[in-house]
């Protein structure tokens, strides 16, 4: 007779904890799962194809020796923060994933600061670039394109992430 009590209390605390309304990695979370794996694609792409090859031996001399052509001032920092930058990226987007999927409560900060950040280093890396003349005038407009991503990505899910009942409900451990 006493276990009757308590499978009630069980299931009434049970109720209590269930989040109302819509939670689970659903709806827009899809698009956020996406995001961030095609992030982590991308940054393994950027890595191996553009950085890489920058830092080996012969590539870093032509870029920093003064006494090269396509020397200026500005490449050896600009290469190395792009480079520190995608690595540290990598690794925070591989942090946010695993709060992603283990619905932690910090995610929605972690989704805000990564939002922001990719903006901000968008547009510091631009300026930097843009005052080496050789990189601008191999800028073929993607820079800003991908700026204009970031501000429209910030100005969408920023909000979302802070307004929205399924990611209240869903990250919540």
């Amino acid at each position: 007779m006493q276990q009757e009590p308590l499978q009630e209390s069980f299931q009434e605390s049970m109720r209590e904890h269930r989040p109302l309304g819509v939670s689970g990695l659903g709806g827009w979370l899809i698009l956020i799962q996406i995001g961030l794996w095609f992030t982590v694609i991308m940054l393994l792409v950027q890595i191996n194809q553009s950085i890489l090859p920058i830092l080996n031996a012969e590539t870093w001399e032509i870029l920093t020796a003064k006494d090269s052509g396509y020397y200026h001032p500005l490449w050896a920092p600009v290469i190395i923060f792009e480079a520190v930058f995608n690595i540290l990226f990598l690794v925070f987007t591989v942090y946010v994933m695993l709060a992603f999927y283990r619905k932690k409560a910090r995610l929605p900060r972690l989704m805000i600061i990564f939002y922001s950040l990719s903006l901000t280093v968008g547009v510091v890396d631009y300026l930097l670039l843009y005052q080496i003349p050789m990189a601008r005038e191999l800028e073929d407009g993607s820079s800003i394109r991908d700026i204009a991503r970031s501000v429209i990505a910030c100005a969408i899910w920023i909000p979302y992430f802070r307004k929205s009942e399924r990611v209240q409900n869903t990250f919540v451990r």
